[in-house]
This record gives structure tokens, sequence and C-alpha cells, in this order.
């Protein structure tokens, strides 16, 4: 009876040195900020549509680190007070925003820099940020993020969301192949909506929002993926379900595929200097989590010849009207591939891979040396992205097919890269 009775004020001992432990331990603050593109400027400025993932959110994460406190970060469009009490388990702070909500659904600069200022001065050690209809996402998802950036370390955990096939074309066309082929990640979004980030990696893309203008801070793009390469930080992907994707109605394709494009154009060219390494330094990859629910299957591919044939007519319209452009960006190969396009019957129309990861990196190398005025560059590009997205249709019938066109595309882009660095650092070898 003696043992049994010293065994229970041991168990209760530790138990209460391990609460002490814990009490002792400094708070671990986790800040997750709703970006101003998350909330037009109505009464709730967003924070309501995300009170439930939050309270769910605050919860895990309290089981997991008892003395962990969750902070959450919400636009305003008054001078109210920008902090409220801790409710629901989870502190919330407003900070200003804009006298009108953001131009662009995804992050912008000024969102970078504004975290880095919130988490300064709540001493917060991971930032979450969150993208519009960020209530469309399953905690589980927060969870494995913020999960990778404590525990695991990782700098920058980026969700890999089930997209159908028909879904997130112009990130399978350009985005992914281009950072995986310049800065060798297998991140499949660059252009993340949302990301989970270290305190030094919130600090260096603060660090990258120098160089913009602070008026062009709100409408300008930063890349946490090429960051992190550059910087030889680690990264890695949480494999999760579907989300919501916002839609920017004030933006056509046009002005969305300049905007980003242009971005992605300048951001290659700042950082030059470490892709075109010969062997740049492998990438640090956090092991991911997977939080997907058995119902999370890809839909079939919905698309078919019907809707390739508007993109083919906007096409070979502009083969008319853009050949001249065309001309001063392009070399008379590409130019001689694009001239067999337009007369090519719609059951034959097919954009070689090869022609379209030439057409990609003439259009960044031209961004560079300003060979015609940027605006009308990326306005050139639109119909040339618009066939290449008519022959993924025709040449795709379901999930599989359009996967393997993917997959194709990204290695073209890889072993086509000594073409984009010998025109890079020899531009005039050839002069269109």
């Amino acid at each position: 009876m003696a043992s049994v009775d010293m065994i229970a004020e041991t168990t209760r001992e530790a138990a209460s040195d391990e609460t002490a432990r814990a009490e002792a331990t400094p708070p671990l603050r986790i800040l997750v900020c709703l970006s101003a593109s998350a909330a037009e400027p109505d009464a709730d400025h967003g924070r309501q549509t995300v009170a439930g993932l939050m309270e769910d959110v605050a919860a895990r994460l309290r089981s997991d680190r008892p003395n962990s406190q969750l902070m959450v970060a919400f636009p305003t469009y008054d001078a109210e007070g920008t902090e409220a009490p801790e409710t629901h388990g989870y502190k919330t702070v407003a900070y200003a925003a804009a006298g009108e909500s953001s131009t662009i659904w995804m992050h912008s600069a000024e969102d970078f820099r504004r975290a880095a200022t919130l988490m300064k001065q709540n001493d917060c050690t991971c930032c979450v940020l969150l993208g519009a209809e960020a209530q469309s996402i399953v905690p589980d998802t927060i969870s494995a993020m913020i999960h990778m950036v404590i525990e695991s370390g990782c700098d920058l955990a980026v969700p890999r969301y089930l997209v159908d096939p028909d879904e997130g074309i112009f990130n399978s066309a350009m985005l992914y192949p281009l950072s995986r082929s310049l800065f060798g990640s297998e991140v499949r979004t660059p252009l993340a909506l949302d990301i989970a980030m270290s305190s030094r990696m919130v600090e260096r893309m603060a660090a990258a929002t120098v160089r913009i203008p602070v008026g062009s801070q709100a409408s300008s793009i930063l890349w946490p993926v090429a960051e992190a390469a550059v910087a030889g930080y680690s990264m890695g992907e949480v494999i999760a379900g579907r989300r919501e994707e916002p839609v920017s109605p004030d933006m056509d394709l046009k002005a969305a595929l300049a905007l980003v494009a242009g971005s992605l154009f300048s951001d290659i060219e700042t950082k030059a200097a470490y892709w075109q390494r010969n062997r740049p330094a492998p990438l640090q990859m956090c092991a991911g989590e997977d939080v997907r629910n058995p119902g999370d299957t890809l839909a079939e591919f919905s698309m078919d010849a019907h809707d390739a044939d508007p993109l083919v007519d906007s096409f070979r319209l502009a083969y008319g009207n853009l050949h001249e452009i065309w001309s001063l960006v392009l070399p008379p190969n590409s130019l001689l591939g694009l001239k067999k396009l337009s007369i090519m019957p719609m059951e034959n129309f097919r954009m070689a891979d090869a022609l379209w990861v030439r057409i990609v990196y003439d259009f960044a190398l031209a961004h560079r040396l300003r060979t015609l005025n940027r605006g009308h560059l990326l306005g050139a590009l639109t119909p040339l992205y618009l066939a290449w997205v008519a022959s993924y249709i025709l040449q795709c019938r379901n999930a599989e097919d359009a996967k393997r066109c993917m997959d194709a595309l990204a290695a073209a882009f890889e072993a086509d890269k000594p073409y984009l660095v010998s025109r890079w650092r020899w531009p005039d070898r050839f002069n269109p």
C-alpha cells in the first residue's frame, strides 16, 4: 500500500513540475494575418467569416502546446481601436487598411511588410498569411502548416491544394515550371494564397519590399518560394484538399497575366545571379504532411474541343495583328513554329512544349532588355498563352492526361534552361 502511495505522490509531483515548467516557459505566439485582399471594406472586415476556423485552429494549437497563443490580425477601414481582448481562445488585432480593398487577389508586398511589423510588435514565432476565401480552408491544413514551421523547423510551408485539371492552368503553364527550372523548387504553387513562415522568413520578405516604392507596395507581388531558395531557407508542402479560389472581377485575363508575368519576369531578373549558376545549392526540403480527406479526389476533365475554338480564333487574329511585335522578341525558329500553328487544322492544333518554353524564355529576356514597352510586350504574350491553353485542352481527355502534360512541360523547361542562361549572358548573339 505504501508503494502505491509513493507512486501516486511521484506522479503528482511530476505533473506539478511539468505544469510549473509550462507556466515558466514564455508563451509561443502564432500570428495569423488576413490580408487586405481577404476582406472587402464591410462591417466585419473578414473577421467573422473565419471566426469558427480560427477557434478550431486555436484549440488544436493549445492541445499540442498549452503555452501557445494564437493572434489573428484583420484589416479595418476606420479609425477605431486596433486591438480587442482575447475571445474564443484567440486574440484579435486590427490593422489599418487602405481606404479601398486591395486590387490584387494574392498577397502584396504591403502584406509582407505589415506581417513583419506585427510579428515584431507581438513577439511572434510563426506567421500565417491567409488569402481571400480563407473560410473554405480546413483547420487541419493551417495546423499542419504551423506544425511544419514550429516543430519541423521549416522556414516556409505552402499547402498543395487539390486542383482539378481545368483549374490553375496559368500556374501549370508558366509559374510552376519556371520556379522549378530556375530555382529548383518542387513547390507546386510558387504564388500561394496561404503560407506559413518562420520569423527569419518574414524578415527576408520584409527586406524584399525595400526595393519597391511605398506607393506601389499594395499592388506589387513578391515570390516567397524564390526568396527562400536564394536565401538557402528550408521549405515544404502540406498536401491538402480543396480550397475556394478567389475571383478578381475587376481584372480581365490580359491585365491579370500582365500583372503576374511582369512581376515574375522582374523577380527572375533580380535573382539572375542565383539561377545562372551551373550547380546551385540543393534546396532544403522539409518532410510534408498529408491532411486530405478520403473524399478529396480529382474531378474529370470538363473542357472539350469546343472550349478551344475561341482561344484558337483569338490566336489566329493576333497572328495577323501582332506578328511584327513578336518578330522583335522571338527568333526565326519560333516565328516559323507560330506560322505553322496559325494554319494548323483545329483537330491537329498542338503547340509543342519546346515552342512554348522558348516563347516564355524569350519574353522574359525581352522584359529585361526592354526590347519594347513592357505593357505592349506583356499584352503580346496573352494570345500566345491562349494558344497554349487551346493545345492543352485538345490534348487532354482526363486527369491523367493533364498530369502527364504538366509533368512533360516542366521537364521541357528544365531541359532548355541552358538556352535562357546563354541568351541572358550574351543577348547580342541573336538580334531579331
